[in-house]
């Protein structure tokens, strides 16, 4: 039943040991294009070739209701997630705007709204529940359903492609990642909330105490990540954890957006830890939780550019980044064929 440990695919060393010779034969100082060289090199490892190329970009946002909106963490009501869920079908969204740029593979998956959600070209209407239940006073989800969320994730993760980009759409779910975070690292809930969709202090104390609340309730007898994410996460955080995980598995590496997304990314680490070995990370976002999870996972955000939208738009905006360090590896002549000189003595 446990699917998420089974073993992840390995990157391949020997490809990322030709990219890296090749690297120091271009045209250019050692190390002067920067990440862009390391990039390049990674995806070598991750694609087993040593002229990787980013063609095939895949995106899915999975979509969940939260129970806790009844709490007043949110400026937005939960009718708004069924609306965006609409925007992102009819391509106005921004991560809508950015996956046609891109070229990706784009769809949606509605796990659970609390309003019943019309049928879409591009949405698949799962509905495991009307949403989460409210995590003050009842475990968000059950184990059936936590479950069942996590395997939905891991079912629309792609086979192949070149890089997979999950996005999220759910009022209420910063309030979902900021307790997910205060658990899974032991951290005081004024660290770790923030303003989400834009709530006022009165709003931004009403969040804090919710979530103070939940852990509370729930941390006395959360002993393991699953149990975590079952009381305290969303049906769209667990299916982009258990998405996370299955890329892993199969080989395929993920570009993590913005809050949400990473404490799903940490989740997917303590399933199993080596998903970590697949996962780059997009961005640094305003929220304050954000900068505690990239530290809990060693991770160097690629942008930071006050980004806090969501939707996995953080990510789109870096894919045209990830193409670029792919091209200049691929394409830029080596001193050799430049007929350069190096500048190293003899």
């Amino acid at each position: 039943m446990n699917w998420w440990l089974k073993p992840v695919a390995q990157p391949s060393a020997h490809a990322m040991e030709a990219a890296n010779t090749r690297q120091q034969q271009l045209t250019k100082p050692p190390g002067s294009l920067g990440e862009l060289e390391t990039l390049a090199v990674q995806f070598a490892g991750w694609q087993g070739r040593s002229d990787p190329r980013i063609d095939k970009v895949q995106i899915r946002i999975f979509a969940g209701d939260h129970g806790v909106v009844a709490e007043g963490v949110s400026a937005f009501p939960q009718a708004v997630t069924v609306q965006m869920i609409q925007n992102f079908a009819s391509g106005g969204a921004a991560i809508a705007v950015l996956a046609r740029h891109c070229g990706a593979d784009f769809s949606v998956v509605n796990l659970g709204t609390a309003t019943p959600a019309p049928q879409m070209s591009g949405v698949v209407n799962v509905h495991l529940a009307p949403g989460s239940d409210n995590f003050c006073t009842a475990p968000a989800m059950s184990d059936e359903v936590v479950r069942a969320a996590l395997a939905c994730g891991a079912e629309h993760a792609p086979d192949d492609g070149d890089i997979f980009i999950g996005g999220e759409m759910g009022i209420g779910n910063t309030t979902a990642a900021a307790a997910l975070t205060s658990a899974l690292l032991n951290l005081p809930v004024d660290t770790t909330v923030g303003r989400g969709t834009g709530i006022d202090d009165q709003g931004l104390l009403l969040k804090c105490n919710a979530v103070q609340r939940a852990l509370d309730l729930h941390l006395p007898v959360a002993d393991t990540a699953l149990e975590m994410l079952r009381r305290l996460g969303g049906l769209e955080i667990a299916a982009l954890t258990g998405a996370y995980i299955a890329c892993a598995q199969r080989g395929i590496p993920v570009l993590v957006d913005g809050y949400i997304c990473t404490a799903a990314a940490l989740l997917a680490c303590r399933f199993n830890p080596g998903a970590r070995a697949w996962m780059l990370f997009a961005h640094q976002s305003t929220e304050p939780g954000h900068r505690h999870l990239l530290q809990a996972l060693a991770a160097k955000p690629l942008l930071d550019v006050g980004m806090r939208l969501g939707e996995g738009s953080g990510a789109a905006v870096v894919v045209p980044l990830l193409q670029s360090a792919c091209h200049l590896h691929n394409e830029m002549a080596t001193f050799a064929e430049a007929g350069v000189s190096t500048g190293a003595s003899h």
